[in-house]
């Protein structure tokens, strides 16, 4: 049974599938794709979320577990530029290329100097990369023994101070030219998280697409959700849509046992009259002899005086007897409210790792309660806006981002101020209250698929996806169509689409608009169930990184797993993919750090 059918949902189910599981998934909206969704009107295909293809070998390997390949299930196109950069006051772009040469070249010529310490940086980019694929991506942190090993022995010392230098810092040590430093730091976005409290170990980001470049998968990233669905259900996956998950069943062992077959006759089963048992309990009686209930009341009187220890005189800690709980299924409404149970010996909870946790669980079951995400940092939300735009666009290039030059300052805004030692106190319980608000005018990101993919958008018309990063905050509002979203939200859209009108120079982008739809943090928190309505899930910093970020197995509940954003190895779409597979690893007892051999 897998709960949520985003991309970490259907990657599980599809690899569960491939090990001989008949497999389940339950989804709470009336189609696939979560984060990853679709939304269509008039001619317009909009990807709901995610629009960076990066890591392709971890799409690739997916791809090849379940038998297949990305080569033959997606068409994808290398963009060139990778992105594009607009920075405030300033009238020329910066246009990242789709090769490390001319981007060292960029850099150079931004920053006499800079380039040969950009190549450096890159090297170590790219093998920290490489580093972290081989022991702790693909690592369940089950057992530490294998991370114990010579490479990662040898720079011990060097992980440790990337661990602990933020960022920012290392990325200032490399180039002094503002804007270069904000694209160095730009990738700690992609992790839901600041470029000040995120360590200096996702330097390796910059690997991904100042080297490698940046792909994109025409038809977008619908295309992507759609060819992992019929891989799995191919496989034998079952997909029910418009069920609402309300609890999931556990039961204990032992108790499942007595169910099924009526107990036979012990030594506590004796000839009783009416006083006797107004006394106490036979079954009672039993179940505390037995170990398996605490004696209560008359029960009392009838338990044997504990042994003392013989040689100082003191009674020993009595042990409070464990009963296993374990999985045995979960309970769902339908569209029409009808409540359905469904029987299953494996759950994976491929959704918001809290609301799994403190909302369909028992507290006494729950391995990360409430008091544990009240120690956490939840990445950002956001405003995305959907437009349809008449005629063409070519000011604005398959992506571009929008950079303020108060860009630390709209950090502390969203996140609150702290780098990396800040993040680390909060997560063991010593943060400060963080006080939040949103940056006027914001570090945005925009999206123009059209101009790669012709499938997105009618002829004549542009497709633009808009991103403005705001606090985690569900009371800042819900999105709508025409205008129609909460009066804060749909301020944070306007005044973004008029940032874009002045920086990019379209002074009439504003009247060009056809379609028009927001989504706002109360949407991710309602649609999404996500914490604090993030967009993206627990942000990258250092104590919620790698071995310190949720595990991907309840501690209390036997059967029951997790996969998604919320878990190892963290956010992104590549990162969901892996996520999936680690469950197959815990699920199989593999405590290896390296990918599985492909196919499944």
């Amino acid at each position: 049974m897998v709960i949520g059918a985003g991309i970490s949902g259907l990657a599980t189910a599809g690899l569960l599938a491939r090990e001989g599981y008949s497999v389940t998934v339950v989804e709470k909206q009336p189609a696939v794709g979560g984060r990853a969704g679709l939304w269509e009107k008039d001619g317009f295909r909009f990807d709901a979320g995610p629009s960076w293809y990066l890591m392709p070998e971890v799409f690739d390997h997916w791809y090849k577990l379940m038998g297949s390949s990305a080569a033959s299930e997606l068409d994808l196109s290398k963009l060139d530029p990778g992105y594009r950069v607009l920075f405030q006051d300033e009238f020329r772009p910066v246009d990242i290329a789709a090769s490390r040469e001319e981007n060292l070249e960029l850099f150079e010529s931004l920053e006499p100097g800079s380039g040969v310490r950009m190549a450096g940086y890159l090297d170590s980019a790219a093998e920290t990369y490489e580093l972290a694929k081989e022991y702790f991506l693909y690592s369940t942190f089950e057992d530490f023994r294998p991370l114990l090993k010579g490479p990662v022995l040898k720079r011990s010392l060097r992980l440790v101070r990337l661990l602990l230098e933020s960022l920012d810092s290392f990325a200032g040590r490399t180039v002094r030219d503002p804007r270069l430093q904000q694209i160095l730091g730009y990738p700690a976005v992609f992790l839901g998280s600041s470029p000040y409290s995120t360590p200096s170990m996702y330097h390796l980001m910059s690997h991904l697409d100042l080297d490698d470049g940046v792909l994109y998968p025409q038809g977008g990233f619908a295309r992507v959700i759609e060819s992992i669905e019929q891989l799995s259900v191919s496989a034998g996956v079952t997909i029910v849509t418009g069920a609402t998950v309300s609890r999931i069943v556990t039961s204990g062992d032992d108790l499942d046992a007595a169910l099924s077959e009526p107990p036979a006759p012990g030594p506590y089963d004796y000839p009783t009259n009416e006083f006797d048992t107004n006394v106490i309990d036979r079954d009672e009686l039993r179940r505390v002899l037995e170990g398996e209930a605490e004696p209560t009341g008359a029960a009392t009187k009838a338990t044997a005086p504990r042994d003392t220890d013989a040689l100082t005189g003191e009674t020993p800690a009595e042990t409070p007897p464990v009963t296993p709980v374990r999985v045995s299924g979960i309970q769902y409404l339908d569209a029409t409210g009808a409540a359905h149970t469904l029987d299953a010996d494996v759950v994976v909870a491929a959704t918001d790792l809290k609301h799994v946790e403190t909302t369909m669980l028992l507290p006494e079951l729950q391995t990360y309660p409430e008091s544990y995400w009240a120690k956490k940092t939840a990445g950002p939300s956001a405003v995305l806006i959907y437009l349809g735009v008449s005629g063409e666009i070519p000011e604005l290039a398959h992506h571009t981002l929008f950079f303020t030059k108060t860009w630390k300052s709209d950090f502390e805004k969203i996140f609150g101020k702290g780098g990396v030692a800040a993040g680390l106190l909060k997560s063991v319980g010593m943060g400060r209250p963080v006080t939040t608000s949103v940056p006027s005018p914001a570090s945005i990101y925009v999206c123009r698929p059209s101009a790669t993919d012709a499938s997105v958008a009618p002829e004549g018309s542009e497709n633009l996806f808009v991103l403005v990063p705001i606090p985690a905050d569900p009371g800042i509002g819900s999105g709508g169509e025409d205008g129609a979203g909460s009066p804060q939200v749909e301020a944070i859209a306007d005044e973004a689409i008029a940032q874009i009108a002045e920086w990019a120079g379209i002074p009439d982008l504003a009247e060009r608009i056809t379609v028009r739809r927001t989504v706002g943090p109360a949407d991710f928190a309602n649609d999404l169930n996500t914490w604090n309505g993030t967009a993206l899930g627990p942000a990258h910093t250092l104590g919620q990184s790698a071995f310190f970020r949720a595990g991907n197995v309840s501690k209390k509940v036997a059967g029951l797993y997790y996969a998604g954003g919320s878990t190892i190895p963290g956010i992104g779409l590549p990162m969901c993919l892996i996520s999936a597979e680690l469950v197959i690893k815990r699920l199989r007892g593999d405590i290896s750090t390296t990918a599985l051999p492909e196919p499944l």
